[in-house]
């Protein structure tokens, strides 16, 4: 055998392989496929966006869903438009970076429903600004939120799941989680925080018959800038902010991203990256970590400065109104806020006046 055919003959066989190892990936997947009909099913910040709109999936395939969050105004709202929908839903208000309130929502939907057999962790937290104005306190926010929540729900629903014979739970990540991103440091730090934990957690629950998956989305068109916080020159950090999660080629529609998350639920995936530009981001900051800085760099030079008096203030996407925004170019986050409950406050209702 000549020196090429042995290369060629060791190309076939390497290529042989890895079709092998796929195949038995997808015949495995399809194995631990998870049939949602009847299955109880916790989703934390489920009142609105994203949350809402997993909850609408799962109860569209079965599931019957416990809403968590905090405004028991916007839960009865939630309860409402799944009820209208034929879903079987019920709410618990409360804070899950609080381990009392954690415990008691995971006790109530075993009391409900006699299990939890689905933890979405979901709630979440988006403070914009540069880092003259980020305080210890906004770093604090977001990690009680994103990393001592999650962590506070799965203490508590990972032994009842043990005794059941296992369960899913699913980790709302971002891409924020993989690539920090400028005037989200304290968002990329907590939601890296959470992508570590779910990560490290997998193998070890995986003994348990319990799956976690880690989910870091790109950009969604959920309707969520206008719940979001803005710091420094508030009225520009929400512009940028609201135009980006609405540009349709590098965002994608809540509905289909809640769509996937459940998909990869069923499944067992360990994890699952929404959209093409949140792949292609991660995989060029694991690879080319020095060529994505400078990418960064350039990024962060086009955002807003501070704000040299009162940057330090926070300010709501709705109290961050202008004629940049809104406008034509947010529409589609317009519409994502209208249908996912991101609407009470003025910004969609009755806009105040805008400079």
């Amino acid at each position: 055998m000549t020196r090429k055919d042995a290369l060629v003959a060791a190309g076939l066989a390497a290529g042989g392989v890895l079709m092998g190892a796929a195949l038995a990936a997808e015949a495995r997947r399809v194995r631990r496929a998870l049939e949602l009909d009847g299955q109880a099913a916790l989703v934390t910040g489920g009142s609105r966006g994203l949350g809402l709109l997993i909850a609408r999936e799962l109860g569209r395939q079965g599931a019957r869903v416990v809403l968590m969050a905090r405004d028991q105004a916007e839960l009865d709202r939630a309860e409402q438009k799944l009820r209208a929908e034929g879903f079987e839903v019920s709410t618990i208000a409360g804070d899950v970076s609080r381990p009392a309130d954690a415990r008691r929502a995971v006790e109530t939907t075993v009391e409900r429903y006699g299990a939890i057999d689905i933890l979405v962790n979901n709630a979440g937290i988006v403070t914009v600004g540069p880092i003259e104005h980020t305080t210890l306190a906004d770093f604090e926010e977001a990690m009680a939120v994103h990393f001592w929540g999650p962590l506070h729900t799965m203490q508590a629903a990972v032994p009842r799941m043990r005794r059941q014979g296992g369960g899913r739970i699913v980790n709302i990540s971002s891409v924020g989680g993989k690539l920090g991103m400028p005037h989200l440091a304290p968002y990329c730090a907590s939601k890296f925080a959470l992508a570590g934990l779910s990560s490290a957690i997998t193998p070890e629950l995986a003994h348990d018959n319990i799956a976690v998956t880690t989910v870091c989305p790109g950009l969604m068109r959920t309707g969520s800038p206008f719940n979001a916080s803005f710091k420094g020159r508030h009225r520009e950090e929400f512009a940028w902010f609201a135009i980006a999660d609405s540009l349709p080629l590098v965002s994608t529609s809540g509905r289909h991203a809640a769509a996937q998350i459940v998909d990869a639920l069923r499944h067992g995936d360990a994890e699952l990256v929404i959209t093409w530009a949140a792949k292609l981001g991660a995989i060029a900051a694991a690879l080319m970590p020095n060529t994505v800085a400078l990418a960064l760099q350039a990024a962060n030079a086009l955002l807003p400065g501070p704000e040299p008096s009162a940057g330090g203030e926070r300010w709501s996407g709705w109290q961050s109104l202008s004629n940049w925004a809104p406008s034509q170019l947010i529409r589609l986050a317009e519409l994502a806020a209208r249908e996912n409950n991101e609407t009470q406050g003025p910004a969609l209702r009755e806009r105040p006046a805008r400079t």
